[in-house]
């Protein structure tokens, strides 16, 4: 059950990782929205650590 669960985090955290790619590469990226993703981020990637 633990393991499922850091799958489903490092999913996430891959998901996260695309998403703020294909913000950064648009020509207006919404950079209010970037750093929402990469709190969100960070925050998997603690609770990974955990």
């Amino acid at each position: 059950m633990i393991q499922n669960h850091r799958s489903a985090l490092r999913e996430k955290h891959e998901a996260l990782e695309r998403k703020i790619n294909e913000e950064e590469t648009r020509p207006l990226p919404d950079t209010i929205r970037i750093h929402s993703l990469k709190k969100q981020k960070l925050r998997l990637k603690q609770e990974l650590m955990n």
